[in-house]
Parts: C-alpha cells; structure tokens; sequence
C-alpha cells in the first residue's frame, strides 16, 4: 500500500496542464459541467432568497 498523499499539480513553463476540448465523455466536459451546475444551483439559491419562493411555486408547478 503507498502510503504518500497526493500533491497538487505543478505548474509548467505553459501553465497547470488543462484538460483538451473534445468531444464525448471527457474529464474536460465533467469539469464544465460541473460548474455549469455549481452556477445554477447558485442561481436558484439566488431566486428562492428574492422571491421568497421556491423553484415550483416560482414556475407555477405548486
């Protein structure tokens, strides 16, 4: 068993070492995912904080 912790990544002469676009399930497209998420989740906290509503009395579902 290693018993080392895992180190953040080193910087390059170019920079931290990005994650290619492409196409199909790719670590690239989870990352942009992902914070396409954390965004909205952010945006609904936002809404439901201004309105005083949630997301379904919001939208009429309720």
């Amino acid at each position: 068993m290693n018993s080392e912790l895992p180190t953040a990544p080193q910087p390059s002469s170019e920079g931290y070492n990005q994650p290619a676009p492409a196409f199909g399930w790719t670590s690239y497209a989870e990352q942009i995912n992902g914070r396409f998420a954390m965004i909205g989740f952010v945006g609904l906290l936002i809404l439901e904080i201004l309105t005083g509503q949630g997301l379904l009395t919001w939208t009429g579902v309720l």
